[in-house]
């Protein structure tokens, strides 16, 4: 494990039978593995099945640990289970991955009407994105993790998150500029202005 790891000290004392040191990573992490876990999977209870696994999982798998950061592990777990359960409702329910079975839940926008208008249109974008470009943008957009915390956490080269991030941007744009209401919504708000907004805008409104 990296020394620059902020949990490797928990990291190492859990792996010692700290049981309060785990609990501690849990608490650190558990909101980020639920929210990521939700909005792939649209589904409470399936997203708090994977989180427990997750971390389940990981406690289970200490031992064999070997990356530069837990919080990308776990994440790595619960990514993995979560395409495990888009697959098998998939399977059952005869429905594309892309598919969307619930409106998503708010990510707790400020009071702004214009605002609320606008965080409800892009989480519409994002859920019916592909579940490799949703969970990019989830990762780096959302949740505002380094490029090459993402690469660890989903497995794949920083260049393929940079290539899907990149096209799940410009989905975005397209589903957002294809929509009356949320294309008024982005010219108000001047996001659209000469067409020179900065596709990464699209995905850090909820952070405002």
């Amino acid at each position: 494990m990296g020394t620059g790891d902020p949990d490797s000290t928990l990291v190492a004392a859990a792996r010692a039978g700290d049981h309060d040191a785990f609990a501690e990573l849990v608490r650190r992490y558990q909101r980020l593995v639920y929210a990521v876990s939700y909005r792939l999977l649209r589904d409470q209870s399936l997203a708090e099945d994977v989180t427990q696994d997750a971390f389940l999982r990981a406690y289970l798998s200490l031992d064999r640990f070997r990356g530069t950061s837990f919080r990308a592990w776990v994440l790595r777990i619960a990514h993995n289970a979560a395409l495990d359960q888009l697959r098998s409702l998939a399977r059952h329910r005869h429905v594309p991955l892309e598919a969307v079975p619930e409106r998503p839940e708010p990510f707790n926008p400020p009071a702004s009407v214009e605002h609320q208008g606008l965080v409800a249109a892009l989480e519409a974008a994002i859920a019916v994105l592909p579940p490799d470009q949703r969970a990019v943008v989830l990762l780096a957009d959302v949740e505002g993790l380094p490029y090459e915390e993402v690469a660890e956490a989903l497995a794949i080269p920083l260049g393929t998150v940079k290539s899907r991030l990149a096209r799940a941007r410009m989905r975005l744009r397209a589903l957002l500029e294809a929509d009356p209401r949320a294309r008024e919504l982005l010219e108000l708000s001047g996001r659209l202005a000469s067409g020179e907004s900065d596709p990464r805008d699209l995905a850090t409104w909820t952070q405002e």
